[in-house]
């Protein structure tokens, strides 16, 4: 019996996405260069295709990008779960107090550091940790033209396993909570924290539990899942979880609604944004 359409594996990246990231890798990846458009425009970067400039066209901003470009994070501290190269990382560390970065994918990891590297950036943190519910071992797999999907859900790691389209690579990597890691590490409580991590927001955010009860800092997420079920329950049981906590003021960034466990499936897509404590 065939499945239901929204039951049926969501496509995160179109033809176009993977021809670009093609190019990028295969030509481009160890380039390094002026970035010429969107919100690193005059930063340095390693890889990608930012130094074509824009010409005029408004395709770099994006509602995420006008979103991050109205933040006022001066003289705060931001975390950075899920950095991947370091892009978002790399806006906020000239602006704020100091970042705190997570990237276990070695791939990543080693861009991010160049990246921060190539603009001579100080105040930024880098953790090569996975970030979830509890600490321990885990393994990641990711389609190997896509490395900023890489995944740590069981639904993510069979869709990589399973398809005969993509070549699957893994990595076996240490996973902690927020909570754990500013104890043993001593880091600085965020006031703002970032998370971009295939579909295991929750997760991690069940591992900040105490961190947001305490100090309740600002939330932006992105949302994701393997189908259109699985992303509306996902962006259900994150609304409610933050609602458990107190967070009241959740704003869908791309339509602009404020997002309640009665509309959530609006935020099955896109990205959302739960304010802090004031």
């Amino acid at each position: 019996m065939p499945l239901d359409r929204d039951d049926q594996p969501f496509r995160h990246y179109t033809f176009k996405h993977r021809v670009i990231s093609w190019i990028s890798q295969t030509f481009f990846d160890r380039f390094t260069y002026t970035v010429r458009r969107g919100l690193l425009k005059g930063m340095k970067r390693q890889g990608g295709l930012a130094w074509i400039p824009d010409f005029g066209s408004d395709a770099g901003q994006t509602p995420e990008n006008r979103f991050f470009a109205a933040l006022d994070v001066s003289g705060k501290v931001v975390f950075d779960v899920g950095a991947f190269e370091g892009l978002v990382t790399l806006f906020f560390a000239p602006r704020a107090r100091q970042v705190v970065c997570y990237e276990p994918n070695s791939r990543n990891y080693g861009k991010l550091l160049r990246n921060l590297e190539l603009n001579r950036i100080g105040n930024v943190t880098v953790r090569k940790l996975a970030v979830g519910a509890e600490p321990g071992a885990s393994r990641m797999a990711w389609d190997a033209s896509m490395a900023g999907g890489a995944t740590l859900t069981r639904t993510g790691i069979s869709r990589v396993m399973e398809s005969r389209k993509v070549e699957a690579q893994y990595e076996s990597i240490q996973v902690t909570t927020l909570d754990q890691d500013l104890a043993e590490a001593q880091l600085p409580e965020p006031d703002l924290i970032k998370v971009d991590v295939e579909g295991y927001e929750l997760p991690v955010l069940q591992g900040a539990r105490h961190l947001l009860e305490r100090k309740r800092p600002a939330l932006y997420l992105e949302m994701h899942g393997e189908t259109m079920n699985e992303k509306r329950a996902n962006a259900r049981a994150v609304v409610e979880f933050l609602n458990t906590l107190g967070y009241s003021s959740i704003l869908h960034v791309e339509s602009g609604e404020n997002i309640t466990v009665g509309n959530s499936e609006r935020a099955a897509q896109g990205h959302l944004f739960a304010a802090g404590q004031q």
